[in-house]
């Protein structure tokens, strides 16, 4: 069984071969180059797990040849090989990446157990890049399933703003996924592979959040017993998502201010100042443009917050989206579950595109997992619905009862249009709802 590739670069053939010879004997490949070019042109050629190289060759210098490898094959790892050793061709070497640094002849003995070492910590590059290629997979902007004129609009805003480094506010009703859009921005800017740190404001009492924020040194309060790093300290480099910012107590709203327009911060208890340089993405199931002017949140952050606002439809806005989502979820709880992939019967589908949805996808997704786990046979019957959603009323030919709240709210919307002549702005004031709202009904009813 091959245990890995090994490539030995050196210009004195004798030792290639015994080095060979040695590695072969623990069931390693081995690869062989005489100088700089060679090398490089085997690297290319094969996939290669650890480089033996010597210093000096004919046509380079080993230590700087490191530089070249790690910045074409990051995960290889090199061990660099010296007749004569210096500190200063060592320490210069660790810092350009060797994995080490060894002197011939009187370290051979160290050469098999670093072999092991350095290809343990090659397997671990390896399984590390896999799984943040896989959780880039997962959100990135591809995952998010619909169609529908409203989901995509706020997909191509939401890939606009990646490439600038601007603070993005996700509004929306709760459910809609909005860290789902926070992730899939993270995962496709130049950010991803950081940390993307994510809090919701209404989960935490003002201290507590304060004290995640910030973070705190010890000593600082009742109950902290050692230093804490922040998660915006822990944000460095990445993201910060900030779910329902409109519960964040007001006091605490101005030292983020603060953080956002000098990218430092003080931990609680310390007086010493950290620089910090993250993204930032909030989002907020409520209008901050009325909770600043009623003075429930500071008007400076909402307009610090508002450099790029999108918006995610509720998913009564998107229900030509419903049998998309409901086959990924069925398909996901059904793996989770151990089953057969299970089919949607035609009845369960229409009980599930007539629902108003107030919990949006999320609701979605929990009354599907909670179908696949009451499953009995192949195929999700209207049965394993809730209470409420099996009572509603569909006409024959599927159209909403009369009876239905969206037959009510389609009815009232065509009322105040036809009092107020066919003018929106005035409509929309009088349903009090915003312009953007009422549009989007006028689409989902099909009204004049």
């Amino acid at each position: 069984m091959n245990k890995g590739n090994i490539l030995i670069i050196d210009d004195e053939e004798k030792l290639r071969n015994l080095l060979g010879r040695i590695i072969k004997l623990e069931s390693f490949h081995v690869i062989e180059a005489g100088d700089c070019k060679t090398g490089l042109k085997k690297l290319e050629q094969n996939e290669v797990d650890v480089v033996l190289c010597d210093v000096k060759l004919p046509d380079g210098n080993g230590v700087e040849l490191i530089t070249r490898i790690k910045a074409l094959y990051p995960c290889v790892e090199v061990i660099l090989l010296t007749a004569y050793g210096t500190i200063p061709d060592g320490v210069q070497a660790i810092k350009n990446g060797a994995f080490d640094y060894i002197v011939k002849g009187n370290d051979n003995e160290k050469i098999i157990p670093l072999l092991y070492r350095a290809m343990d910590k090659v397997l671990l590059q390896r399984r590390v890049r896999e799984l943040e290629k896989r959780v880039g997979e997962k959100f990135s902007f591809d995952s998010i399933t619909g169609k529908s004129k409203a989901i995509l609009q706020a997909v191509e805003m939401a890939r606009k703003v990646v490439p600038n480094d601007t603070t993005v506010l996700l509004t929306g009703e709760t459910g809609t996924g909005k860290e789902v859009f926070a992730q899939a921005i993270h995962q496709a800017g130049s950010r991803a592979g950081k940390s993307f740190v994510a809090l919701n404001c209404s989960a935490f009492s003002k201290e507590l959040i304060e004290s995640e924020l910030f973070g705190h040194k010890q000593g600082s309060f009742t109950g902290a017993i050692k230093d804490k790093k922040g998660l915006i300290e822990q944000a460095h480099a990445g993201t910060l998502f900030l779910d329902e910012i409109g519960e964040m107590p007001l006091e605490l709203q101005a030292k983020l201010l603060r953080v956002l327009e000098t990218s430092e911060f003080i931990r609680l208890g310390d007086t010493e100042t950290i620089k910090v340089n993250f993204r930032l993405i909030a989002a907020t199931n409520k209008d901050l443009k009325t909770e600043s002017e009623e003075h429930r949140f500071r008007s400076d952050l909402y307009f610090r917050l508002n450099v790029f606002q999108i918006h995610l439809p509720t998913l009564r806005e998107r229900k030509k989206d419903i049998e998309a989502l409901a086959t990924l979820f069925v398909k996901q709880f059904s793996d989770r579950t151990n089953k057969k992939p299970l089919s949607i019967s035609k009845e369960y589908m229409e009980k599930l595109e007539h629902y108003n949805w107030p919990g949006n996808i999320r609701e979605l997704k929990n009354i599907i997992e909670r179908s696949v786990i009451l499953a009995n046979g192949d195929t999700l019957t209207e049965s394993l619905l809730p209470y409420e959603i099996q009572q509603q009323s569909i006409g024959n030919n599927g159209s909403l009862s009369a009876f239905s709240m969206e037959s009510v709210e389609k009815l009232h919307i065509q009322k105040v249009l036809n009092y107020a002549k066919g003018n929106k702005a005035e409509a929309a004031r009088l349903l009090e709802i915003g312009i953007a709202t009422l549009y989007r009904k006028i689409e989902q009813y099909g009204l004049n």
